[in-house]
């Protein structure tokens, strides 16, 4: 099921056990889905694309 709303870095490094410095490698690097400005100093990322995301990594095949 999908959730509705966003999640902020302080506890999106809690469900994707990587620090923050990775996720923003990610980001830039387009390997990690993009957050949406909110308001000028809060960031977040929509639930439903962190899912997907996941998804993703759960069916892609093991690198070596």
């Amino acid at each position: 099921m999908t959730q509705v709303g966003y999640i902020r870095l302080r506890d999106l490094v809690k469900r994707v056990p990587v620090s923050k410095s990775t996720i923003w490698l990610w980001v830039q690097e387009s390997k990690f889905p993009a957050p949406v400005k909110l308001s000028e100093r809060v960031t977040a990322w929509p639930v439903a694309d962190i899912e997907q995301w996941e998804a993703g990594k759960r069916s892609a095949p093991k690198e070596a």
